[in-house]
């Protein structure tokens, strides 16, 4: 186990409108607010993009099974925020749904937001953590200094 204390910064309410790539339009505001580390809940619709729920196969460094889907989608998520050679890092999951079939994971690449998607970003001031290479799985997770 890692971890890191700190405190909580500024607090930032985002509307993300239609047609506005949400991970694209989130990163652009943290990086214009220079907001490296933190936390972000949100809430709203996406039109369309792509969810990773999760390996094909339960094995290391894993093959990610990714589902896309289209055609307006309730989602609720959050995400951290870490630094990644100095920009902001979105590690975002959510749930999304459209009439009995929701799917949860890590949503990824062009997020397209139907409608409106509300967020919460609360800023973490302290706090000493980055991104880097883990040798295990091989993905970018979070290393915390201490």
């Amino acid at each position: 186990m890692q971890y890191t204390e700190g405190k909580p910064g500024r607090v930032f309410i985002v509307r993300v409108d239609h047609g506005e790539d949400l991970i694209a339009t989130l990163v652009k505001f943290l990086t214009d607010h220079q907001v490296n580390c933190g936390y972000i809940r949100f809430m709203g619709a996406l039109e369309s993009g792509q969810i990773v729920t999760g390996p094909e196969v339960l094995c290391l460094p894993p093959d990610l099974h990714v589902e896309s889907f289209s055609g307006g989608w309730e989602v609720i998520g959050m995400a951290t925020i870490t630094p990644d050679n100095n920009v902001p890092h979105l590690h975002i999951h959510a749930s999304i749904g459209r009439g009995k079939r929701v799917l949860t994971g890590c949503l990824r690449g062009e997020t397209i937001t139907y409608i409106i998607v509300e967020a919460i970003i609360t800023e973490l001031i302290g706090v000493d953590v980055r991104r880097g290479p883990d040798p295990v799985t091989g993905m970018l997770l979070p290393a915390h200094e201490k």
